[in-house]
């Protein structure tokens, strides 16, 4: 079973959720981990991919856009195809739902923002993560 953090924030807006996804992916990186971050398509990714390069000055978090069937060559990986996780640490879900393919991941985290529809979605993921027995905690920043 995963432990699945939840880390809602008091910003709201999709700005906000991806500018703390790049932090904890940075923060993540720097402490030796790898790291996925699972976006809704090609083009959040794409974006996400934009946004590790510019989310604060001085930064740099080696990273790449993952193409169903390829390798990982990079510590952080972003994509709304989820690779098999390998060795990697943890998956940064930007998604609406739980990932199906959760077994071999041991640590999943989830950015919730102040929108009502975040918090509704983010809510309803955290009741089944809870039906699935995974060890649940929310950080409240």
């Amino acid at each position: 079973m995963a432990k699945v953090d939840f880390y809602v924030l008091q910003q709201t807006g999709e700005a906000a959720k991806l500018r703390f996804a790049c932090r904890l992916a940075e923060k993540a990186w720097r402490l030796n981990n790898t790291v996925f971050i699972r976006t809704a398509d090609r083009q959040h990714a794409e974006q996400l991919d934009e946004l590790l390069w510019t989310f604060r000055d001085g930064s740099f978090v080696p990273h790449e856009i993952f193409e169903a069937g390829g390798e990982r060559t990079a510590p952080v990986t972003i994509g709304c195809e989820v690779p098999d996780p390998g060795d990697a640490d943890l998956m940064i879900n930007l998604c609406e739902q739980v990932p199906t393919d959760l077994g071999a991941w041991p640590r999943v985290a989830e950015v919730v923002t102040a929108d009502d529809d975040c918090t509704r979605l983010s809510r309803q993921r955290y009741a089944d993560y809870r039906e699935q027995g995974h060890s649940l905690d929310t950080h409240k920043l």
